[in-house]
């Protein structure tokens, strides 16, 4: 890369390059998903529940950080359509455990499948030094961001 190249380099050029990454990869997962017969929503959910078995609502929603309301609807929509089931706890019986079907973990596994194709080709043509530096370089991103997240909320308590 030349010196002028570098010169071109603008903070909002390279946000602008990450924001447009994230859009085409979601685009593109959100296209190789459809496959699965589950929707986007429904999708981080019965995810959530695979790696949370037997979880409450309540514990998935604060897992999800979203309301209760907001993951009825969806586990409502799973369930009806044989992706997941809800249990009685034995220990409350207030309390539904919710576990996934078989139905469900079939979409799971297909997903998986899914991610790991998907990351193979998104990283074709990287080296591991390259992935290396890149992660190093995203990490730095993210602490500023935790950082100006926890400064925004700092201020707001003071208000």
């Amino acid at each position: 890369m030349t010196d002028k190249n570098i010169d071109d380099i603008s903070d909002k050029k390279i946000i602008f390059q990450l924001i447009s990454f994230a859009k085409k990869h979601r685009k593109i997962m959100q296209g190789f998903l459809e496959e699965t017969g589950v929707f986007h929503g429904q999708y981080r959910l019965l995810m959530e529940i695979s790696r949370n078995p037997n979880a409450s609502q309540a514990e998935l929603a604060k897992l999800m950080r979203v309301s209760p309301a907001t993951i009825a609807v969806s586990l409502k929509k799973l369930e009806n359509n044989g992706y997941i089931n809800r249990e009685i706890d034995e220990a409350d019986n207030r309390l539904k455990k919710i576990t996934i079907s078989e139905k469900g973990n079939q979409v799971v596994m297909q997903s998986r499948q899914i991610f790991e194709s998907t990351d193979t080709k998104v990283f074709a043509n990287f080296t591991e030094q390259e992935k290396s530096t890149l992660s190093q370089l995203l990490k730095k991103l993210d602490a500023n961001l935790v950082k100006m997240e926890n400064d925004i909320n700092l201020e707001k308590e003071r208000l």
